[in-house]
C-alpha cells in the first residue's frame, strides 16, 4: 500500500516514552506504563514492579509470560469495566439514525426528523423538529449546538437546539449548480470538515470550515466524475482528524456487482494533497476509525467481519499493511459477515460491534511487537440483543443504539473515568 508517487512518507510521532516501563517476564519483554501498573492498587505486586522500574532498567520476573500477559490485559481494560446503567427513551416511532456526544458527556440523538438532546447528567432532555426527513450525519459542536446533514436533503445545517432553529446553512457550490448533500462530518479543535456530494452524484468534495466563524477555509478532495470512473464516484462517508499527524482521515466505499470496494486516504489539509492511500477490494471495510493513542488506523472487514489495523508509524514503507487483530480464521465466503458493523476507539481501547455484541480489544506489547487481545466487557446479562446500529463515546460513557428500538443504551464505568 504505497503512498502516492512523489509524496513523502507520513511521520507520526510515537507515544510519550518517559513513563513507559519495560518488564522481562520469563524471558519475554513487556512494555506498559506506570499508571497501568499502579491501577492495581498501591500495595499490589504490580505497583511494586512500577517502583522497581525506577531502580532497575528492566526488572526480571520469574513467572509465566502468557499468564502475565492476561493479567496486564485486565489492568489495561479495567477502566473500561463498562456496565449498562440505564435506557434513554425517545419520543416517536423512529429508531436512532445518528449519535453525537460531547467530551463532557452531553448527547444528541437523531431519530426520524427529530433531534433529542440530553445534558451531561442525562437527566434533562429536549427535542427539536428539523427540516430533514431523516438525519444521516451529526456532529456535536456544543451541548446546545449541532451540525446535521442528510443524504437526500441539500446543505449542512447548524442547529441551535435550545431555541429550536437553524442558525446557519452551509452549502457547497458544485460545477453543475445542483444541490449538495452531506455524506460525513468531522472536526478538529480549529476546523470542521464536511464531505459533500452533488445531488446529481457526479461530483464530490470535502469542505474545510473555521470552527469559530464557520467561514470556508479551503476545499480538498474535489472529484468530477466522468464515465465509469468508480473511484472518483466514491465520496467520503467517514471523516476523522488525526491530531498526532495533523492529517484528515477520509474513507468511503461503494457496493457494486463485483462486491464492495472503497478507499482510505490521509489528507494534508494545508496543501490539499493525499499523503497516503489504500484501495480496498478483497475485504473492504464496513467501518474505519483512527486511534491517536495507539498510532493506528482500524477497520472491520465487510466480508470477514474481522478487525484489523495498520500502524501509522509505518505508513509509507513496506510494513504499512493491514494486520488482523484476531486469528484470521474467518473465511471469505461472500456472506458479508461484517456488514453494518461499527468500529470506534476511545483512549487506547478498540470497540467493535458484532451483531448485538461489542468486542473490546486492548494492546499487549511483547518483545517490541504489538499484539491485540480480545476482552470481555461488562456483565454477561448486559450483552447481546438486537443488532447494534450506532456507537458513540462521551466522557466516561458509551452510548449504543439497536435496530428497531426507540431508545439509547447508556454504558458507564463502574470504577473510574477513561
Amino acid at each position: 500500500m504505497p503512498p502516492f508517487e512523489g509524496s513523502q512518507p507520513v511521520v507520526c510521532p510515537r507515544p510519550e516514552t518517559n513513563n513507559i516501563v519495560s518488564i522481562d517476564v520469563g524471558g519475554q519483554v513487556f512494555q506498559t506504563t506506570k499508571q497501568t501498573l499502579t491501577s492495581a492498587g498501591p500495595k499490589s505486586f504490580f505497583s511494586r514492579i512500577a517502583e522497581s522500574a525506577g531502580v532497575y532498567s528492566t526488572p526480571f520476573i520469574d513467572r509465566d509470560p502468557e499468564l502475565f500477559s492476561l493479567l496486564l490485559s485486565l489492568l489495561r481494560t479495567e477502566p473500561f469495566n463498562l456496565q449498562k446503567s440505564l435506557l434513554l427513551p425517545l419520543n416517536g416511532r423512529d429508531s436512532p439514525s445518528a449519535l453525537a456526544a460531547t467530551a463532557e458527556g452531553a448527547l444528541h440523538v437523531a431519530h426520524g426528523s427529530k433531534i433529542t438532546s440530553f445534558d451531561w447528567s442525562l437527566r434533562r432532555k429536549s427535542t427539536v423538529l428539523t427540516q430533514f426527513t431523516a438525519v444521516d450525519s451529526l456532529l456535536a459542536l456544543s451541548p446546545s449546538v449541532a451540525a446535521a446533514g442528510a443524504n437526500d436533503f441539500s446543505g449542512l445545517q447548524i442547529l441551535d437546539l435550545e431555541k429550536g432553529r437553524v442558525r446557519e446553512t452551509l452549502n457547497w457550490e458544485n460545477v453543475t449548480k445542483s444541490g449538495s448533500t452531506v455524506q460525513a462530518i468531522g472536526s478538529s479543535a480549529e476546523q470542521m470538515f464536511v464531505s459533500f456530494e452533488s445531488s446529481r452524484r457526479n461530483s464530490n468534495a470535502i469542505m474545510v470550515y473555521d470552527m469559530q466563524t464557520l467561514a470556508p477555509v479551503t476545499e480538498i478532495a474535489h472529484n468530477e466524475i466522468f464515465g465509469a470512473d468508480i473511484d472518483s464516484a466514491i465520496p467520503a462517508t467517514k471523516l476523522q482528524w488525526v491530531e498526532s499527524c495533523n492529517l484528515l482521515m477520509a474513507s468511503g466505499s461503494h457496493s457494486g456487482p463485483s462486491g464492495v470496494s472503497g478507499n482510505v486516504r490521509l489528507w494534508d489539509v494545508r496543501s490539499g494533497n493525499v499523503v497516503w492511500e489504500v484501495s480496498e477490494k478483497v475485504d473492504c471495510f464496513a467501518d474505519v476509525a483512527v486511534c491517536d493513542g495507539l498510532s493506528a488506523i482500524f477497520k472491520v472487514g465487510v466480508n470477514s467481519g474481522e478487525a484489523s489495523y495498520v500502524d501509522l508509524r509505518n505508513i509509507g514503507n513496506a510494513e504499512s499493511e493491514w494486520i488482523c487483530l484476531g486469528d484470521k480464521r474467518k473465511v471469505l465466503n461472500g456472506k458479508k459477515e461484517g456488514f453494518g458493523c461499527k468500529i470506534q476507539t476511545q483512549g487506547t481501547q478498540v470497540f467493535c460491534t458484532k451483531g448485538g455484541d461489542v468486542e473490546l480489544w486492548s494492546e499487549v506489547v511483547m518483545n517490541g511487537g504489538r499484539i491485540f487481545k480480545k476482552n470481555l466487557m461488562g456483565r454477561v446479562r448486559d450483552m447481546g440483543g438486537a443488532k447494534l446500529t450506532n456507537l458513540a463515546f462521551g466522557g466516561s460513557t458509551m452510548f449504543l443504539t439497536r435496530k428497531d428500538q426507540q431508545c439509547v443504551e447508556v454504558w458507564q464505568s463502574s470504577s473510574r473515568d477513561f
